[in-house]
């Protein structure tokens, strides 16, 4: 064994026993703790079991998963348990550190891989003037005056040198701002698909193509200066050699498997097990080349197709071995940490003035483009403090220089020694890691406080059917999960009542899942001369709202979006496309599909949407519950035929919008409208209101009453109810007799209601929406529940002193 340290150095060379790797028992006398695999399973065991717990107790205050990771290593490395030298040797010797290290490295290359998979190149070749300006600014600006503050430093303070070694590194370290930490820091905030989510991840892979520009050019001068001629060709060459062998073999290959698999089928597994073997064989070749096996597998990364179906098939893959190794690399770098080594107070003052400087530099680089383009002053600091934030890659930065050496041929009387400096050593690493760890720590609740998407969402003015006027553009946004949606949505438009005057304006949104992409995505559609054969599921439900839009010329202008983001955030791109397009009705799909017999689909995190967009819509909502397609109905309207449509009218501003609409359902010559009014033996009431809302109930009865005497072919009923029972009755009768069911979510509260709360398990649909959502109601009729706009900024609820009925979230 090596026994020639410098100061704060480990040994380089352990002994060990040759096949020592199964255990025989301890009934046979053998240690389990000296054997390769019983080790590393007690191991992996006990630091899943402390992250785990520590992510439990870390939660409730909003710390991201890498803080309970390192914390994690913190508690098992020599600042905490291992103060226990026992311990320490018993559970974690230094020969299984190989070991661990090697699994650890290796889970972090399949994360690079799949970032790699999971960014868009096109953020690089078409950003946006913010993400460049942001991107561009907010890395030189930091580096500029970090660098400054060290030139400053070693121009007039006596640095030792261990920490003049590795400013350098440091510097270079706190400017960047890596978009793999960025994308995760965003998911664990909930911000993935936000405007500031989207400008971060933009303005993140900038700063990242910054940083390795840097690098490249720094590596070539260190090799025109240090090497000879023959190596810097080979380096070059070897590079661009491998550069071009995955431009122009792998990346075709992928794009033909692409091609090759039809949408919604499954990549084949050979095509998986290709990649998983160019992943390893990519590694190889860059470590053989000189290039570290990381960046070789971000490469290969890149040039596969993000998205469905090869880039979503290989994160779905990879993503559960990902998920289980990842802490092994944080729990690591924990593991390396040694509070007790740091005793030079001023080399820890040094380290933190350098951070600070890059700190506030990144976040003037990031706010001067912003407030320039008059973006709000909090949004503005929202994203500084989120492109400060550190995440793996910065640690993996750390542990490579923490690992370097530098290797002086020293004489001491007339005897040559080598003796081995680390880069960085065990003091200057521990505070950076605790920097890491507090900068991130800190930041994640200063942003959750800073920058809350969903209010931007409250519009200034109401954007209501009740509140809109005849010859009003009536603007809708259909939000759509697959092409089941289509028929029952262009049903719903085509007895809209879309005239000259008064046409509708109808935004497509298809939102889709996030799967093998890092960022969010929310487009307008292009049309791409594809084969009928080759279109994507977007394609084919665009084409279906064209084609409709083309029937009735100059009646509906259709304009196709498509959203790609995580289910529990999706209702961001929602409320977002109907602030901008000023949207007076947003259309969502319910998430059951019935047979006539039983459930066949339930879908919590369409639930979750349908409720998010229900809370922050800047408009008003309708969800639409389909049975056409479950009853094989195709209903079209013709000049022969009479669409019947039914409003169960019980009271209440949801109630008055659903009646606003249905009264510009019957302009239309084709439908047949019925309003049912529910009234009680007692007061007349069914349900308890404010003076002001009972008043704004009689005016719009008023109003359905005069059009009743203008066609027969609206008409109006009202029904005596005794209780919840009658309530039941009244409403499933509904289903055969009617093509549509339209009723308001929310109700104030009375005894009936009271009665029929216990059909309101999920919350999205109200009592009565439940009630005709639920298995037993076998109707064919389809069904609207219409949510009136619920937040106007400035203006007074009519409903807000009663108490409405509280639907559960």
């Amino acid at each position: 064994m090596n026994d020639s340290y410098s100061a704060g150095l480990e040994p380089l060379y352990v002994c060990q026993y040759l096949n020592q790797i199964n255990s025989r028992g301890l009934l046979f006398g053998d240690q389990p703790f000296r054997f390769s695999v019983p080790s590393f399973l007690f191991q992996w065991s006990l630091i899943s079991v402390i992250t785990y717990f520590v992510q439990f107790l870390l939660k409730p205050v909003g710390q991201p998963l890498i803080i309970a990771q390192i914390f994690g290593g913190f508690i098992l490395g020599p600042s905490v348990l291992g103060q226990n030298v026992t311990f320490l040797d018993e559970v974690f010797p230094r020969k299984s550190r190989v070991v661990l290290d090697t699994v650890s490295i290796f889970g972090f290359i399949l994360f690079i891989f799949l970032i790699g998979v999971k960014i868009d190149p096109s953020m690089v070749l078409r950003p946006g003037k913010k993400a460049l300006s942001v991107g561009i600014l907010g890395f030189f600006l930091p580096f500029g005056l970090a660098a400054s503050a060290v030139f400053l430093l070693n121009k007039f303070s006596a640095l030792d040198k261990d920490i003049s070694r590795v400013l350098p590194q440091i510097v270079a370290m706190q400017s960047m701002t890596a978009f793999p930490a960025i994308t995760c820091f965003l998911d664990d905030l909930k911000i993935l698909n936000s405007d500031i989510g989207r400008l971060a991840s933009s303005s993140s892979v900038i700063c990242d193509v910054c940083l390795w520009s840097f690098i490249i050019i720094k590596f070539a001068a260190d090799l025109a200066r240090t090497k000879s001629l023959r190596v810097i060709i080979g380096s070059l060459l070897s590079g661009v050699l491998f550069i071009i062998f995955v431009i122009y073999v792998i990346r075709p290959a992928a794009l033909w498997v692409v091609r090759h698999t039809r949408e919604g089928r499954p990549v084949k597994e050979i095509y998986i097990f290709l990649t998983l073997v160019g992943v390893l064989s990519t590694g190889f070749i860059g470590e053989a080349i000189g290039i570290h096996a990381t960046v070789a597998s971000f490469v290969l990364g890149l040039v596969i197709p993000d998205g469905p179906p090869l880039g979503a098939a290989l994160v779905e893959t990879l993503d559960c071995f990902v998920t289980i190794l990842m802490p092994l690399f944080f729990t690591i770098c924990g593991l390396q940490m040694d509070i007790f080594s740091i005793q030079n107070l001023k080399n820890v003052g040094v380290l933190q003035l350098v951070i600070f400087v890059a700190f506030i530099g990144k976040i003037m680089g990031t706010m001067l483009p912003l407030i320039f383009c008059r973006m709000p002053f909090r949004d503005a600091l929202s994203l500084g403090l989120i492109m400060n934030t550190k995440g793996i890659v910065e640690i993996a930065f750390l542990n490579d220089f923490k690992n370097q050496d530098v290797s002086l041929l020293t004489l001491n009387l007339g005897i040559s020694n080598q003796l081995t400096y680390r880069v960085m050593t065990g003091e200057i690493y521990t505070v950076m890691i605790i920097s890491v760890v507090t900068i991130t720590g800190v930041i994640s609740p200063i942003v959750r406080i800073l920058y809350d998407p969903s209010k931007r969402f409250v519009a200034y003015k109401r954007r209501t059917l009740l509140h809109s006027t005849n010859n009003d553009e009536l603007r809708i946004l259909a939000c759509v999960h697959s092409q089941e949606n289509v028929r029952s949505i262009t049903s719903l438009l085509q007895v809209s009542n879309p005239t000259k005057t008064s046409p509708i304006n109808l935004d497509i949104l298809h939102l889709v899942k996030l799967m093998g992409r890092s960022s969010s995505l929310l487009v307008a559609h292009r049309q791409h001369g594809r084969s009928s054969s080759n279109r994507t599921e977007s394609e084919h439900i665009f084409n279906a709202f064209k084609k409709f839009e083309q029937q009735d010329s100059g009646l509906f202008v259709v304009h196709c979006y498509k959203a790609i983001s995580p289910y529990l955030t999706m209702h961001n791109d929602v409320c977002s496309l109907a602030l901008e397009k000023r949207t007076i009705l947003i259309i969502l799909p319910f998430q059951k599909q019935y047979t006539f017999e039983e459930t066949v689909k339930s879908s919590y995190a369409y639930r979750q949407l349908n409720k998010s967009v229900l809370e922050r819509a800047p408009c008003s909502v309708g969800i639409l519950i389909d049975y056409e397609i479950l009853n094989n109905s195709n209903q079209v309207i013709t000049q022969s035929s009479s669409y019947q449509v039914v409003v169960l009218f019980f009271g209440g501003a949801d109630d008055r919008e659903a009646l606003a609409y249905a009264l510009r359902l019957s302009e239309h010559s084709n439908v047949r409208l019925t309003l049912i009014r529910f009234i009680t033996s007692g007061s007349g009431d069914i349900v308890q209101g404010t003076e002001r809302s009972k008043m704004l109930d009689a005016e719009i009865l008023s109003r359905f009453k005069l059009r009743t005497f203008e066609t027969e072919e609206v008409v109006y009923e009202e029904e005596m109810v005794k209780n919840g029972r009658d309530v039941i009755m009244v409403a499933r009768s509904t289903g055969d007799a009617y093509n549509l069911v339209m009723v308001g979510r929310r109700h104030g509260e009375s005894p009936i209601m009271d009665h029929l709360a216990k059909w309101n398990q999920c919350g999205e649909l109200g009592s009565i929406g439940e009630l005709l959502a639920d298995s037993e109601y076998k109707g064919k009729a389809s069904v609207l529940v219409v949510q009136q706009q619920i937040k106007v900024w400035g203006l007074k609820d009519p409903e807000e002193s009663t108490h409405l009925r509280r639907i559960k979230s």
